[in-house]
């Protein structure tokens, strides 16, 4: 899947942009259909320090756009429930398309 991916006021380092590459490419086995995506990470300002990353994602697919956003103490950690919350997502997709044919 073609994926941009955005830091925001900050740069991510390459290991970063892989290991998310990696993960979003795996929806790919729920759906091959996906046109592209875009991927903002930020940090956030918050009262608990720690759990400041911040994970957007957007998945174009035919007809429609799936959006997913988490937070964590890592971006790595982030990916994972944005990509648990995207898999849910494409699956109830899936089965709204199939049972309209």
């Amino acid at each position: 899947m073609k994926l941009q991916i955005h830091s925001i006021h900050f740069d991510a380092d390459v290991k970063l942009l892989d290991f998310i590459q990696k993960k979003l490419d795996k929806l790919d086995t729920f759906f091959d259909r996906i046109h592209d995506g875009e991927v903002y990470l930020r940090l956030e300002r918050s009262d608990n320090r720690r759990e400041n990353k911040v994970v957007e994602v957007k998945v174009n697919l035919p007809g429609t756009t799936l959006f997913a956003s988490e937070q964590s103490e890592t971006f790595e950690a982030a990916t994972d429930e944005v990509l648990e919350s995207l898999k849910q997502q494409i699956k109830k997709y899936k089965e709204k398309v199939q049972s309209k044919s």
